[in-house]
């Protein structure tokens, strides 16, 4: 059949066996194929192709919820509930979206692109579901990564001690638990899976019971002796003492298995886990063979060879950074690098394989991260916490608590700030300014281009007095020549690139292009504009602001980033603070909305954000100053 003629999951639901498995194959060749013009997340979805199937067989969604950790791995359920024939627009401007959107299906229950928030998710839904009394159910899928977050763990616990009825799938793509599992454990599998799992218990008991008492010492230790032979048999025994029933492990790839695990867990009472061993990429050799992460999130690609497109440029900031940080490092064996799961997207790997002794990967666990940072740097070490903008969200108390309280000396490599494009809301790092500005002791920086970000980066290692954030954009820088040996740059001082005295723009980072075309542009129409690269967002250039409300001259910020609480806000409140009401002030930024997925630049063409605009902006601006002067 064509995908596309799919509009509901419960025309599945009479399918047999062998559609089924037509089915899986018809889902993964659709994937490799449109994927292979759009890019996404190719390595996750085709490892949950018979799991997605069989949930929408066996339950009935959209009454039944189903929570997908990170949501990543949502293509195959899109495609089930009708989505087939919008995925040419996928991750594009005002297309279907990479990740579970409550707007675009009823089949999506919860919103997500972050990890470990499924389980919290699925029982507040459960809960509701018991306070209402209606009798959906409830089934959280996530994976053995977000499982490693905290709050995954926090919320296993409280389901536990609740005995929430619902299911949490352990989609365990990693294979990290299947060496540690042999032919005793597939046997207690098989006995749960057919309902026998408690009477076995109970036979274990009786049969202990019956051995001659020697003393009355073995009568008196049945119990005790009973619970030891469970943690030798049951591979779930940390989840069965968490409250959950333990289903597994159970091939993820086979329908059979998925079924009969899925059907004994839906009328269990109580909390279920069903551990499953998935192989991410599942039926493309590519992304089978995959020991790097390439395939988990791609760009284009070749379907016969594999080869993912890309097209030469100059280096990327992430590359900067990591060949930055391994040249530092090599003369500071203060140097630690961190990542939360991200060595590949941060770079931190090749300071790794550089350092291995003084690189760590703690796991989707930012808040750990942060805090190690803290510890790290008390005991005299310069600790390097490499993160997505978005993703240091996940930190912040220990950014408030553990760090900038005590003023300790962490480096904070701020990566994809600004815009991200394809990954959309949830994903765009355009909140850490607002979030890091307040926080007293912390000092945040933004480099102009690639060579400025090497100079920052080893500023900042070289500074002690507190934390220093650098953020830097996701992308390739422009090429610029780079300094063969660092330069320090002086916090707290601007740099005007442009004269100009007609008005002024203050920005930094990728918007120093936008400022610059505008400029040039409103040269020839006889408006003289001068650009100040802010590149020390905070603390800000006191002497050179001060001097810009003396000149009387009109000001405008333009910054990649939430305006509430921007750098715009942080200008107009020194004025404020000074006493210069006198100034005029216009900021540019992120409006007050998250900003969907789509291209950098169509994105940036929706907010105002673009050199037009910013001429259109000064030209009504500036003449209005000029005629109350």
């Amino acid at each position: 059949m064509r995908l596309e003629d799919l509009q509901h999951p419960a025309a599945i639901k009479g399918y047999s066996k062998k559609e089924l498995q037509e089915l899986s194959q018809d889902i993964r060749d659709f994937l490799v194929q449109q994927l292979s013009v759009t890019g996404g997340h190719l390595g996750p979805n085709l490892g949950v192709v018979e799991l997605t199937i069989a949930m929408h067989y066996l339950f009935d969604s959209p009454k039944d919820k189903f929570i997908w950790d990170v949501g990543h791995q949502a293509y195959v359920h899109k495609i089930l509930t009708g989505r087939a024939g919008q995925f040419e627009t996928l991750r594009k401007y005002k297309g279907l979206c990479g990740f579970p959107k409550r707007n675009e299906s009823e089949h999506d229950v919860w919103e997500t692109g972050h990890s470990s928030t499924s389980l919290s998710a699925a029982m507040g839904m459960a809960t509701a579901r018991d306070i209402k009394g209606t009798d959906e159910s409830v089934i959280a899928v996530i994976g053995d990564g977000a499982l490693t977050g905290g709050m995954a763990f926090e919320a296993l616990n409280h389901i536990g001690h609740e005995q929430t009825d619902l299911i949490v799938i352990l989609n365990d793509n990693e294979m990290s638990i299947a060496p540690n599992v042999g032919a005793l454990h597939s046997v207690l599998g098989r006995l749960r899976t057919g309902g026998k799992y408690n009477r076995a218990k109970d036979e274990i008991e009786g049969f202990i019971k019956k051995i001659p008492a020697v003393g009355g010492k073995l009568a008196s230790t049945a119990e005790k002796f009973k619970d030891s032979m469970k943690y030798m048999m049951i591979p779930g025994v940390f989840f069965e003492e968490l409250g959950f029933t333990y289903l597994g492990p159970v091939d993820g790839h086979d329908l059979d298995d998925l079924m009969d695990n899925l059907k004994y867990a839906k009328k269990t009472k109580g909390p279920v886990l069903i551990h499953l061993l998935t192989k991410k990429g599942k039926g493309y050799e590519p992304a089978e063979n995959d020991a790097k992460g390439t395939w988990h999130g791609l760009g284009p690609y070749k379907i016969e060879s594999g080869e993912v497109v890309s097209k030469p440029g100059p280096p990327s900031y992430s590359g900067v950074f990591a060949n930055t940080l391994i040249k530092k490092a090599k003369t500071d064996e203060r140097i630690v690098g961190i990542t939360a799961a991200m060595p590949g997207g941060t770079k931190l790997d090749a300071f790794g394989a550089a350092f291995p002794d003084r690189m760590f990967d703690v796991g989707i666990a930012e808040q750990h991260a942060t805090t190690m940072a803290g510890g790290l740097a008390t005991q005299g070490l310069k600790p390097v916490f490499a993160v997505y903008s978005t993703f240091l969200q996940r930190g912040y108390d220990q950014l408030v608590h553990d760090i900038c309280r005590q003023n300790l000396n962490v480096v904070f490599a701020i990566d994809r700030a600004g815009l991200v494009g394809a990954d959309g809301e949830t994903h765009q790092g355009v909140f850490d300014i607002a979030y890091l500005r307040h926080l007293p002791n912390m000092t945040i920086l933004n480099p102009k281009d690639e060579n400025e970000l090497q100079n920052m980066l080893h500023t900042a290692l070289e500074y002690d007095d507190g934390p220093v954030a650098v953020r830097y954009p996701r992308g390739n820088g422009y090429g610029v020549p780079m300094d063969e040996e660092f330069k320090t740059v002086e916090i707290g001082k601007w740099e005007t690139l442009r004269e100009g005295t007609d008005g002024c723009i203050l920005t930094f980072g990728t918007m120093i292009p936008v400022a610059e075309e505008a400029a040039k542009a409103l040269e020839a129409e006889g408006l003289s504009i001068r650009i100040i690269n802010a590149n020390s967002v905070k603390p800000l250039d006191i002497e050179l602001l001060n001097k810009l409300a003396e000149e009387e001259i009109p000001v405008m910020t333009i910054e990649e980033t939430a305006l509430q609480g921007g750098f715009g806000s942080a200008v107009l409140e020194h004025f404020n603070e000074h006493g210069y009401h006198h100034v005029q002030v216009r900021r540019l930024g992120i409006p007050d909305e998250y900003i969907e997925h789509g291209d950098v630049p169509q994105l940036l063409e929706e907010i105002g954000l673009t050199s037009k605009n910013v001429m259109s902006q000064l030209v009504e601006f500036i003449p209005a100053k000029q005629k109350r002067a």
